[in-house]
């Protein structure tokens, strides 16, 4: 299966419809992160959450 963007373009990540569903299946099966989450989505505003995803997945394509 071929990724499908839902965002796209050379300034922003991308993120294919597989692995946003993985995200959720995770999501799901977590209680931690289903904690973490509620949390943060109660104590950031929503450019605070959006500035700690991109970090987040900064952090992780540095990482390797």
């Amino acid at each position: 299966m071929d990724p499908v963007e839902l965002m796209g373009g050379e300034s922003v990540y991308c993120i294919n419809e597989a692995q946003l569903e993985t995200a959720f299946r995770l999501k799901r099966e977590s209680a931690e992160l289903r904690e973490l989450v509620s949390r943060l989505e109660g104590d950031l505003n929503r450019n605070e959450r959006a500035a700690l995803a991109f970090l987040l997945i900064d952090n992780l394509i540095n990482s390797v």
